[in-house]
């Protein structure tokens, strides 16, 4: 699916379940990671994420495109928009759309720091461990404001 299909199907979507148009444009942005789309206050714009589509198929999608566009209808109208209000949650209801999407199944990993750097003041012997490396010329002794060196570098597995 590309963008003039996503922003037909919205316009549909909109006429079908809320009798009312889609009068703003609808976008993939691959930018998201963990939501299944957004809603722009600013411009009145709205963005999905691609995976859900791809993970999770054209159902999926269509519920998110139902709760991008409870929150597009109501921020028009000037009612509440937002997640925790009772006009949110009664249209989401109203339409069948998903309160929150299912999670992605893929999920970035989390950076992991695999070496421990040991650091000793010249001066009063203080030892620091420490993950990321220091610049020995900036940064001194807490203690005592002495000059730092490398010991050693220890590497986990």
């Amino acid at each position: 699916m590309e963008a003039p299909e996503l922003q037909r199907l919205v316009e549909r979507i909109s006429i079908e379940a809320f009798g009312k148009p889609f009068l703003h444009q609808a976008k993939f942005n691959s930018r998201l990671r963990s939501t299944g789309g957004r809603y722009l206050l600013g411009t009145h714009n709205i963005e999905i994420n691609k995976k859900y589509l791809e993970q999770f198929g054209e159902n999926e999608l269509i519920g998110i495109i139902k709760h991008e566009l409870c929150h597009y209808h109501l921020h028009l109208e000037g009612k509440g928009y937002q997640h925790r209000d009772l006009d949110f949650k009664w249209l989401l209801k109203k339409v069948g759309a998903p309160r929150f999407c299912t999670p992605l199944k893929e999920k970035a990993p989390k950076r992991t720091f695999k070496k421990i750097l040991l650091y000793e003041c010249t001066n009063c012997r203080l030892r620091y461990q420490r993950k990321r490396s220091i610049d020995t010329s900036r940064y001194v002794c807490g203690k005592c404001r002495g000059r730092l060196k490398k010991i050693k570098e220890v590497i986990k597995e």
